[in-house]
């Protein structure tokens, strides 16, 4: 059984504990003994690199104007244009009088460029000027 203590023990031990706390206030803030542990989980991410084997040259980035002519929807709305006012152009100096010139633009547009090149085809007429029989000349009225 351990001996008891004396008075002089507990009272070296008493200033020996407000030492500490002392010391533990002056370097955080807070004693130590009411300090919490703090669990943080932390999430790793790898991170591919592509390596330059054999030589090859590696891809660059892409900038914005490749990546957007590069577009499948606008390249349909383009081949829907283009194709409406070759297709236009074709009727008017083949067959300048006929009334089947006013659906040739609609109907190459939607056969080379699907629902887009329909769309843009009719964006197109919204923002030009009124399209028509353009090589067919006025004719003389009788007065």
């Amino acid at each position: 059984m351990a001996a008891k203590r004396t008075k002089k023990q507990k009272a070296a031990t008493a200033k020996l504990v407000r030492f500490n706390k002392a010391q533990a206030k002056k370097s955080n803030g807070k004693p130590k003994t009411k300090t919490r542990t703090k669990i943080v989980t932390k999430i790793k991410t790898v991170v591919k690199r592509k390596t330059n084997k054999g030589g090859k040259k590696s891809p660059g980035v892409k900038t914005s104007l490749k990546s957007i002519t590069g577009s499948k929807t606008l390249q349909k709305v383009a081949l829907g244009v283009g194709g409406g006012i070759i297709a236009t152009a074709l009727v008017n100096r083949f067959m300048p009088s006929s009334g089947i010139s006013k659906f040739a633009a609609p109907i190459a547009a939607i056969s080379l460029g699907g629902i887009e090149g329909l769309i843009g085809q009719f964006a197109l007429n919204m923002f030009s000027t009124p399209a028509g029989n353009s090589n067919v000349q006025p004719q003389m009225e009788a007065l």
